[in-house]
């Protein structure tokens, strides 16, 4: 592999790591307070599904959609 190559994979690298780190917290976050919740807008385990399997994005709609406040 040339090293003008290695240097850009470095370089998207740098710039992807901030943003993994961001989606794993989001993620945790969104799981224990979905744990934590005592009634949600739909099936707790559906929401298991979409915070785990819809990256970023997954989190966010639970905390906009999934949330009953009481």
């Amino acid at each position: 592999m040339p090293s003008s190559t290695l240097a850009i994979l470095q370089h998207y690298l740098l710039l992807l790591i901030p943003i993994v780190i961001i989606e794993l917290v989001l993620m945790v976050i969104a799981l224990i307070d979905l744990v934590k919740q005592p009634r949600t807008r739909g099936p707790k385990w559906a929401w298991v599904l979409i915070i785990v399997f819809i990256n970023l994005i997954g989190p966010i709609l639970y905390f906009i959609l999934g949330r009953k406040d009481e």
